[in-house]
């Protein structure tokens, strides 16, 4: 069997934010060479969001070109609502439609917590969480319209995990998991699917943070598991994925089956008391919805959803 007509994306148009190097670059590759039309979108500035430039996004099409497939540059802001409505508007513009929303433009202002301004606060929210904001709304509406669509936002071990000196680009990064259970669920009648990878690459970004792992962690690895989850062949939602350096996994958050005191509230030494039995992991259930974990919550008080 030949693997590469698989999962293709002919007629289909790709926007992918960040593309001018590393993570981005490499999605716009393959998204390119399987049959996509690639909005290469770069501010082209540095790692920690200073400075702009036409060159990384420019390089990236003339690779794509070059092998024989399609794409135009873009250089608007991913941080703000014109930049994001321009990048959407650029696509529907040259290509007529927007299938797949891969936001991965990111910036670093790595400081310990008492030493974050407020400009390093703002500028990582900017660029990741808000920017999912900007750039999704106009694409989840050309989506919508169209009734099919494919987003994936980047998550990262930082904020799922959590590391040091990064507690602005780790709460940035848990937010996009939030946005991403409710696009899910406002997607999901119009064809929508919404996912999270969690990438661990090297790039401009992580280069000093790796180690000695960082030659065994070509970005090219990660861009794999972005174009299934951008492709038709993907109906999941609402997922998270860990990958790099060639190992793909599935993260998740769990509820535990806790324990549960009918009557009056209890008093805070029942919880001391109790602790280990709602810290128990075993037996967890993965919602899929808020309304499950209500769901989940019922069925503790042997109560049916809907019933008594």
């Amino acid at each position: 069997m030949n693997h590469q007509s698989d999962i293709r994306f002919d007629g289909q148009a790709v926007i992918i934010t960040g593309a001018g190097a590393g993570l981005g670059r490499a999605y716009a590759l393959l998204f390119a060479e399987r049959g996509a039309k690639v909005l290469v979108n770069d501010l082209g500035g540095d790692v920690h969001g200073l400075g702009d430039g036409h060159g990384p996004a420019d390089q990236v099409v003339r690779e794509i070109v070059a092998a024989g497939g399609t794409a135009v540059a873009n250089y608007d802001s991913v941080a703000t609502p014109q930049g994001g409505k321009a990048i959407v508007a650029a696509a529907l513009q040259h290509f007529g439609r927007v299938d797949v929303l891969v936001h991965n433009a990111g910036i670093l202002r790595d400081k310990s917590f008492p030493k974050l301004a407020p400009a390093d606060i703002r500028d990582v929210m900017d660029v990741h969480l808000n920017a999912a904001f900007w750039v999704g709304q106009p694409a989840f509406e050309a989506m919508k319209e169209q009734e099919y669509g494919r987003i994936v936002f980047t998550s990262s071990s930082s904020g799922l995990f959590g590391n040091f000196g990064q507690a602005n680009y780790g709460a940035a990064k848990t937010g996009l998991i939030g946005l991403m259970r409710v696009l899910s669920i406002e997607g999901a009648r119009y064809g929508i699917r919404v996912n999270c990878v969690a990438p661990a690459a090297r790039t401009r970004m992580t280069e000093e943070l790796l180690g000695p792992l960082t030659e065994r962690l070509d970005p090219g690895h990660v861009a794999p598991l972005v174009a299934y989850l951008g492709s038709s062949q993907c109906d999941l939602t609402s997922e998270i994925y860990s990958a790099g350096g060639g190992r793909f996994a599935r993260v998740f958050l769990g509820l535990a089956p806790g324990w549960y005191s009918p009557g009056d509230p209890v008093a805070p030494e029942a919880i001391a008391q109790h602790i280990s039995t709602i810290r128990n992991t075993d037996g967890f259930k993965i919602p899929q919805t808020g309304m499950d974990e209500i769901e989940i919550v019922l069925e503790a008080f042997g109560m049916k959803p809907g019933g008594n």
